[in-house]
């Protein structure tokens, strides 16, 4: 039987891989099908240049002399042209170095230090305390994640002086080592975008990174807050507009989230799921307009792709902060999160796949759109192969289901959602800074080629849908103080599922 079987299954396979070469022919074609129609018709203007006599040359001289000003117009037009499109073209941004926040080792919580620690504060019940297990079991994170300080203390302190304790730590942890890494002078930087969604004290934590590194007085600051874990995109994207504007410069955007004043101390099992998924962590991002910066940069940015779904009110409210009914404050997560988290994507990639997808794979597209609406053809809605478009993929690493679905939706491998999936393990939620965390992993597995895209995908409250397209200017190569400097080779691991 066995044999009957297997021998069914050739023909099938068979079937699969001529199918798969068909498809690269198709991709191969369309990709080069403008070089293709244009080689005999430069074949034949060569072939013609080539019959040419002195007598024809001397004529088309000639001709040349008579239309002297229409020859010259046209080079004015020309000089002109060229002169006003180097004015106004985007300038280029270029991603310098980045760093993302190792917590000490004191601060790692196993899982069952953090029940203990639940079971402790006595303000859960036993059916919470069994809900928040089942959470950490099948949430896709390790036994080596970070907790604050303040949450390591029986009772829990979530004072400001603490949260403030942890920002400062996490932010300037993360600034110290950039700043050594690129020696880049405090001095030189004019532009500071701060992200951070539940903690916004006075002064703000833009002002306290100004104050420690004494940054100078005409600096451009902003502060974001509460726009979820997909800030960090929208940081990188008002960076790359203040860039256009300011004149060879450097732009630092930091991303992070506080905990400390953000536990959930009650029993909506709504609200308690964010305890068991976010985590310590952050990153500091330098960018820089300045051309002679591209020598040394290790990306350039291609697109930013931002998508919004806050019209509709079922998206609005499926990451909200409010008060449970005995007045304690949460983030709560419908049950509906993954399906507006789905819409959301596909909102963002039928912006994205115009700017990124090969010819071939739009082609494909337009045909099944047009044969399902002109002529009801039913078929399946042909999803791009972004496969061909990025080389890889930094998705939000938000928690186990968040990568599941996109991995299924967008068809992908499971080496694709490596970085997100160990991330995730490694270091759980870091809310918007997990998308550098994932690509620190790439490089420090040595996957970076020059040439290469890189997809950073977050996702946020509001909700929102952000990319990031990044393009390789070199082999990247990890930085000094990478996070996974001393784990990098126990990874991948097995997830237990």
């Amino acid at each position: 039987m066995a044999s009957i079987s297997n021998h069914n299954r050739l023909p099938d396979f068979q079937q699969s891989v001529k199918l798969k070469y068909v498809k690269l022919g198709y991709h191969y074609l369309i990709s080069h099908l403008l070089t293709l129609c244009l080689l005999p018709l430069i074949s034949i203007l060569i072939l013609q240049a080539s019959q040419m006599t002195t007598n024809d040359l001397h004529l088309l001289w000639i001709l040349l002399q008579y239309n002297l000003l229409s020859v010259i117009a046209f080079s004015a037009f020309l000089v002109f042209g060229s002169t006003l499109y180097i004015m106004t073209r985007p300038r280029s941004v270029y991603l310098l170095d980045y760093s993302c926040y190792r917590p000490p080792q004191h601060l790692r919580v196993r899982f069952q230090q953090f029940m203990d620690h639940s079971k402790l504060t006595g303000d859960f019940n036993d059916s919470s305390l069994e809900f928040q297990r089942k959470i950490l079991e099948r949430s896709g994170l390790g036994e080596e994640t970070y907790v604050p300080e303040a949450m390591h203390s029986i009772p829990p302190r979530p004072s400001m002086a603490a949260a403030r304790e942890e920002a400062e730590q996490v932010m300037f942890g993360a600034l110290d080592n950039l700043l050594a890494n690129t020696n880049i002078k405090p001095k030189d930087i004019g532009i500071l975008v701060v992200n951070c969604s539940l903690f916004n004290p006075t002064p703000s934590l833009s002002a306290m990174i100004v104050n420690r590194y004494k940054l100078r007085g005409n600096i451009k600051t902003f502060n974001l807050g509460g726009m979820g874990c997909s800030a960090g995109v929208i940081a990188i994207d008002l960076a790359k507009d203040m860039l256009q504007v300011h004149r060879n410069t450097y732009a630092l955007v930091v991303s992070t989230e506080n905990i400390t004043q953000n536990w959930y101390f009650g029993n909506n099992k709504s609200m308690l799921i964010p305890n068991c998924l976010f985590r310590v962590g952050g990153s500091a991002v330098l960018l820089s307009n300045k051309s002679s910066e591209k020598r040394r940069a290790k990306y350039k940015l291609v697109h930013v792709v931002r998508t919004h779904k806050g019209a509709d009110d079922k998206a609005f409210r499926c990451v909200y902060q409010e008060q449970d009914d005995d007045g304690k404050t949460g983030v709560s997560l419908s049950k509906e999160l993954m399906a507006i988290a789905g819409g959301a994507l596909k909102t963002n990639i039928t912006t994205l796949g115009p700017l990124v997808l090969p010819i071939s794979e739009q082609l494909l597209f337009f045909l099944t759109l047009v044969a399902n609406k002109l002529f009801n053809a039913k078929l399946k809605p042909y999803i791009p192969d972004f496969k061909l478009a990025f080389n890889h993929f930094c998705i939000h690493a938000g928690g186990r289901a968040v990568i599941d679905e996109l991995q299924k939706n967008l068809q992908l491998l499971p080496l694709h959602v490596e970085a997100s999936r160990m991330t995730l393990h490694r270091f759980g939620n870091t809310s918007s800074s997990s998308i550098w965390y994932e690509l620190a992993y790439t490089e420090a597995k040595g996957r970076i080629r020059k040439g290469h895209r890189v997809w950073q995908i977050a996702f946020g409250s509001g909700f929102k849908c952000n990319s990031a397209v990044w393009e390789a200017l070199t082999h990247v190569k990890p930085s000094p103080k990478s996070p996974w400097e001393d784990c990098i080779h126990r990874y991948p691991v097995q997830v237990v599922t």
